[in-house]
């Protein structure tokens, strides 16, 4: 079992550990533990278990690193030791991946590189041993975790829901670098492996089964003396086990030749020009039809995986390694985890402890509403589903029953899952069916006198604990609220269409909202999966709000006369996922114009609504001008920088608006909210980190002024006597926002992920 990896993989020398590590016996199984690996003797098979203290997922750090290499170096030195099984003290992950907190310490390409290296030592280590090392999988695999399970001799997975694989590195402007881009092409079809890295796309047990990932699946065995996830644990220990000693006598051989076609496909695809020409080109042009050439890690895994198949596996390593540390000290890796973080900070409830949300009821069966149902009958919360008449219920339904059919035939759930998410579902057309909830969530049409109908009839049926929240795009909250008998019981609860995909979760508070009140709504919306920030009422709130001015300069351009699939690509080019003016339309006009009517009376002539609004043709595929709407202003002489920039830095200065009136709490809640909410392009990090990645001083140049300036903020700030000139209210702000986001950056411990 000796792979040898040439003259450029330099063992590091560790001192030899004697058998006195273990400590203590009982049963005749030997024990020894350090802070984050234990190590238990049992039928001479090593059993290496990693479980970090007070962390909900293992992670690979330097502490992990050193433990590990210390055990090694016991068993190595252990001759009645015969077979190593590595598994996860915690049921619901392996190892999630590397210590993101570990990676933002370094300071420049050659300290990451350093950790590159080490990883990929540390896993040569195992590779090479002379004993079987089986890696048993229960719960997350990925990125360093998978990379570490790749080195192992023999992998078996659990086939339970949590079982997923990936290397999502390139999700962060990385790549795997731990020796995952030279072991994944040799394990698996060249193809699966590039779909593997360049889209960091998770695989359930089955599927890493049926492409080669792992060797053995075993199935659950369910509950019994002990719960479900005790005995899966203790059964897929066991069979690790007892591979490791089959494995280390010879009774078990780890045949992955695949049949003949494979072996032929593999050939063709690797060894040949056809590789180099075909395989490789086409991954690189997809590549940049889907980037724009913003991401420079996809291009990078594409030239390291072919360094290691066209000049063999050292130049393979260290390409790997050195490529890792450059990525690291881009702006886009910068920003990516950036988002990485403010992410995981959406994940968590701020506000404390609440009471379990059982029974939660949805007014209006439309899209927002039958996709609020959709998010919580899979997680085992009872939901009523009302709307004033049959046919409605019947569209939810139908809504419904259609997610959970797609789901059945893409196999990620079975059909008897389906039958019990949908037994969670209750419909009504009556509210005294709603007498006993927790959680009321109105979704209906943007009416203020309906919403106002629906508190009020609420009110007089739920119970007096019950959180009444409405899911209102713009309306204010306090507002909504003025007709309440009990307002400390009212919050806005912004979910985005599709309810189903989009994972922000937009809780608007008022002066009046109970700190308890948003737990419970922080609470509901963690659980149905969503990504949490909380926003100061106001028209609009925080994403709207900024994508109403955004808006409104997608609209000037078309008045000015460019056309709408222009708008589209600058936008697309410039990262967003969107074209702008393609938004606009799939927002819907008239949505958008009774929107923005609204927010209108508010702020006036910041919205501009003229008649010359763009509007899509039925059927068709084009944006077309009303009749009568008078002629078209002078096309824009401006280069495609600057109208992208025109776009961008209207979303930004309202961005930077709502974090000084305190509308957002944290530059890092405003550049989340971004990317989930609208698709802010993830590369530049939200409108905030764009800001501090860009330049305020750069942004609001002379050059960029004289183009741009009077038209950037509008006529907003004049009404609000914020501005001297557009130039010096622009830079106050945007300088404003870099200070507090420095602060924020100087003030928070790096996180431990």
């Amino acid at each position: 079992m000796l792979f040898a990896r040439g003259a450029l993989v330099h063992w590091p020398k560790y001192p030899t550990m004697k058998p006195e590590v273990i400590i203590s016996k009982r049963q005749g199984i030997e024990f020894s533990s350090r802070k984050t690996v234990t190590l238990k003797i049992e039928d001479n098979i090593a059993v290496i278990k990693v479980d970090l203290p007070d962390m909900k997922e293992n992670v690979l750090n330097e502490v992990v690193a050193d433990d590990l290499r210390y055990y090694m170096d016991h068993i190595d030195a252990d001759s009645s030791i015969k077979g190593v099984v590595i598994i996860s003290g915690k049921p619901n992950t392996f190892i999630a991946g590397a210590d993101i907190g570990m990676l933002s310490k370094c300071k420049n390409s050659a300290e990451a590189r350093k950790i590159s290296s080490a990883g990929q030592q540390d896993f040569f280590r195992i590779e090479n041993s002379q004993k079987p090392v089986v890696a048993a999988i229960m719960g997350t695999c990925m990125g360093g975790g998978l990379e570490l399970a790749l080195a192992c001799h023999y992998r078996i997975a659990m086939n339970v829901p949590k079982t997923l694989f990936a290397l999502p590195e390139v999700k962060l402007g990385l790549l795997p670098g731990a020796g995952g881009t030279q072991r994944l092409p040799k394990l698996i079809s060249i193809t699966e492996a590039l779909g593997m890295m360049l889209t960091g796309k998770t695989l359930p047990a089955v599927k890493a089964k049926k492409i080669g990932l792992i060797d053995r699946i075993v199935q659950p065995i369910g509950a019994g003396l002990k719960p479900a996830e005790e005995n899966n644990y203790n059964y897929l220990e066991q069979i690790a086990i007892e591979a490791a000693q089959q494995l280390s006598v010879g009774a078990l051989e780890v045949d992955r030749k695949g049949s003949f076609w494979k072996k032929a496909t593999d050939y063709a695809l690797t060894k040949t020009p056809f590789f180099k020409h075909f395989v490789l080109e086409k991954a690189r042009k997809n590549v940049m039809k889907m980037t724009f050439g913003n991401y420079p890690a996809p291009l990078k895994i594409l030239d390291v995986i072919e360094s290691g198949i066209t000049k063999g596996p050292d130049l393979g390593y260290l390409e790997e390694s050195e490529a890792f540390g450059d990525l690291t000290q881009t702006t886009q890796c910068k920003a990516l985890m950036g988002i990485f973080k403010g992410r995981t900070e959406c994940k968590r409830n701020k506000f404390g402890e609440s009471k379990k949300i059982e029974k939660l009821a949805v007014i209006g069966a439309g899209l927002m509403g039958a996709g609020i149902a959709n998010v919580s009958i899979d997680k085992n919360i009872q939901t009523y589903l009302l709307d004033r008449n049959d046919e409605g219920l019947a569209r939810g339904q139908n809504q419904i029953h259609k997610h959970y059919d797609g789901m059945v035939k893409r196999r990620k759930i079975s059909d008897y899952e389906r039958h019990r998410f949908m037994a969670n579902l209750k419909t009504t057309c009556k509210y005294d069916e709603l007498h006993d909830c927790d959680v009321a969530i109105e979704a209906v049409f943007e009416e203020l006198p309906l919403k106002h109908e629906i508190i009020k009839k609420l009110e007089s049926v739920v119970p007096e604990h019950c959180i009444i929240a409405s899911n209102t795009s713009a309306l204010p909250i306090t507002q909504i609220a003025s007709v309440s008998t009990r307002p400390d019981r009212i919050i806005g609860m912004h979910y985005f269409s599709p309810v189903e995909k989009m994972e922000l979760l937009e809780i608007i508070t008022t002066k009046d909202t109970s700190k308890e009140t948003i737990a419970v709504a922080t609470q509901l919306g963690l659980t149905q999966n969503k990504l949490i920030v909380v926003v100061q009422d106001c028209p609009g709130f925080f994403v709207v709000r900024c994508l109403a001015p955004m808006m409104s300069e997608v609209v000037r351009l078309l008045q000015e006369g460019v056309h709408p699939d222009e708008v589209d690509d600058m936008t697309k080019n410039y990262g967003f996922p969107v074209g702008a003016a393609t938004l606009a339309d799939e927002v819907g006009i008239d949505v958008a114009q009774h929107v923005a009517k609204f927010l209108g009376e508010y702020w006036k002539k910041w919205l501009r609504q003229g008649s010359k609004v763009a509007s899509r043709v039925k059927g068709t595929s084009s944006m077309v001008i009303p009749k009568g709407s008078g002629s078209l202003p002078k096309r824009s002489l401006s280069s495609v920088v600057d109208r992208q920039l025109r776009i961008l830095c209207r979303y930004i200065n309202e961005a930077a608006i709502c974090l000084e009136e305190g509308i957002i709490s944290s530059p890092s809640d405003g550049d989340t909210a971004s990317v989930f909410g609208i698709g802010f392009p993830p590369f530049w990090g939200g409108p905030f980190r764009f800001v501090d990645m860009y330049g305020a001083d750069k942004l609001i140049s002379d050059e960029f002024g004289c183009c741009m300036a009077s038209r950037m903020l509008g006529p907003r700030c004049d009404e609000q006597n914020r501005r001297k000139s557009d130039l010096r209210c622009f830079l106050r702000i945007s300088m404003k926002c870099r200070e507090k986001i420095e602060h924020i950056r100087r003030s928070v411990d790096v996180l431990k992920l």
